[in-house]
């Protein structure tokens, strides 16, 4: 799956979660997904910017978490997913994004 295409995912995704008041960057080999829900308007780009949480983790890690086949504690436990910053948001990404 490309960077555009995850993208264009978390677009779709984040239209119907709820503002947050917190922004959240997926930091992959191939690029960066910027999630801004911090305004009454999710905004998603592939900017680099400074995030409340930074979830550093791979695109083919990411689609087994998303298909149910890697549990999301384990990920972070064998250090598929790296977390820094709000651990609050990392937190509620399954609530946000199901």
């Amino acid at each position: 799956m490309t960077l555009d295409a995850i993208t264009e995912q978390f677009k779709t995704l984040a239209s119907k979660a709820p503002s947050i008041g917190k922004t959240l960057k997926f930091a992959f080999d191939e690029g960066t997904v910027f999630v801004d829900l911090s305004g009454d308007t999710p905004n998603i780009s592939n900017e680099d910017k400074d995030a409340d949480c930074t979830i550093i983790t791979s695109v083919e890690t990411l689609m087994k978490l998303r298909s149910g086949d890697l549990n999301p504690m384990m990920a972070v436990m064998s250090g598929k997913v790296k977390i820094k910053g709000d651990m609050g948001v990392a937190m509620k990404l399954q609530s946000l994004f199901s």
